[in-house]
């Protein structure tokens, strides 16, 4: 979502005339777009601002501006002012839209600018994103968030949730593939709980339409949330040819007492018969998750059944998180917080379970031949490219070849396997 919201911004940039430039001493403007979902984000974002003010001291044309989740927290926006009183622009996650008028009257005046609102009730206008890949787009079907998870500062951040009609998000994703696009990421804090504001329809009946849009290739989403997810959303897996064989489906915690605790509103053994429906509907499908070590109050009998559920699930990749308290959310409020040594102690059991499953996953493509949708060149190689399979594994292989293949589906045989990605030789070009 984060990265989304950087295209669009890059997008809106270049319509009225302004170039990509990399190095921030040549830029005549700079924009930090901030994430607040883990406490590192934080801790570095204000390292990160303050490089910048000897290049504002010494040219005070250079206009800085803060965007993201970040300024949606009064004490983050106070703290800006008063020891970043250099920054020009500070706008918020639901006024993105009006980044060009904001620069400009910046460039007018030469007031600072300010645009944060807790809550925008109006689903922002479609813009024209700055795209990092020709061949694959991020699409939002929902902004904001209703689930307020007791860890998660997502909902102060992004607002309440807000669906897009089914007619818009497909007319935009048409006009996506006739623009090149094969590929669209459908993006929203929780896809399962999407509904049109106009119809009623809901996920699984988006999923269909989109299916149903010729010259695209691959639909994937994220995220899914358990509590959501439905029995005609599984059967789409089955129904959509389309639909890649791969969802993301966050656990966060193997212990129901923790979940609870957490306000994730499904508990072990709900999560546990939403994989078997999964694997039941789709075989070969691949499942990754997130997970939260050291949530306030866990025992090492609870942490064990997380590591227990992840060797029960095999799940193919996980992204894994040490818990940290983000101020403005009841769990920072907890009084029971897990001792930091104690935390990361078990953060490296679950690291050591998650890569060595991965692995014997990976494993099982040996010998293997995958279709490949060819992200690009290898930076360090002309002659190596990487791409990801429909179950979104992440292949490097040789491609000895003259043709540019960046988004082309190739078919790649895997010669090699390891914990994060797979490696091979281009057997056959699909063009």
């Amino acid at each position: 979502m984060n990265e989304h919201d950087s295209e669009n911004i890059a997008g809106m940039l270049e319509a009225i005339g302004y170039i990509h430039e990399e190095n921030p001493n040549m830029a005549d403007v700079l924009i930090v777009n901030t994430c607040s979902v883990r406490e590192n984000a934080d801790n570095r974002f204000f390292g990160v601002l303050g490089t910048f003010k000897k290049i504002k001291k010494s040219n005070p044309d250079f206009i800085v501006c803060v965007c993201g989740c970040m300024p949606q927290q009064p004490r983050i926006v106070e703290e800006i002012k008063k020891s970043f009183s250099w920054v020009d622009i500070i706008f918020g996650t639901q006024n993105i839209s009006r980044f060009p008028e904001l620069l400009d009257r910046r460039i007018e005046t030469g007031k600072k600018q300010y645009a944060i609102v807790d809550d925008n009730p109006v689903v922002e206008e479609h813009m024209e994103p700055k795209r990092l890949f020709k061949h694959k787009a991020l699409v939002n079907i929902t902004y904001g968030c209703n689930n307020f998870c007791t860890y998660c500062i997502v909902p102060y951040t992004r607002g309440r949730e807000k669906s897009r009609t089914v007619k818009d998000i497909c007319t935009e994703i048409d006009k996506l593939c006739r623009d090149g696009v094969k590929e669209v990421m459908l993006l929203g804090q929780n896809v399962d709980s999407f509904k049109d504001p106009v119809t009623g329809e809901g996920f699984p009946d988006l999923l269909r339409a989109i299916n149903r849009i010729n010259g695209l290739e691959r639909i994937r989403f994220m995220t899914s949330h358990p509590k959501d997810i439905s029995d005609d959303m599984i059967s789409c897996f089955g129904e959509c040819d389309k639909l890649c064989h791969n969802i993301h489906l966050p656990v966060q915690c193997g212990n129901d007492r923790v979940l609870k605790r957490m306000n994730r509103k499904y508990n072990r053994a709900q999560y546990l018969e939403i994989i078997e429906k999964l694997r039941e509907a789709c075989p070969d499908i691949t499942i990754s998750t997130d997970i939260i070590v050291g949530f306030p109050g866990e025992t090492e009998e609870e942490f064990e059944d997380t590591l227990s559920l992840v060797n029960e699930v095999g799940f193919d990749s996980a992204f894994t998180f040490i818990y940290s308290p983000r101020e403005g959310t009841p769990a920072a409020k907890f009084e029971d917080q897990v001792p930091e040594e104690i935390k990361h102690r078990r953060f490296d059991r679950l690291v050591d379970d998650i890569n060595r499953i991965s692995l014997e996953k990976n494993s099982t493509y040996l010998g293997k031949i995958c279709e490949v949708l060819v992200e690009g060149k290898s930076k360090n190689n002309d002659n190596v490219y990487s791409g990801r399979t429909d179950g979104f594994k992440l292949v490097n292989f040789d491609a000895c070849s003259e043709r540019e293949l960046e988004g082309k589906t190739v078919s790649v045989k895997i010669t090699e396997c390891k914990t994060f990605s797979l490696e091979g030789v281009i057997v056959d070009e699909t063009i």
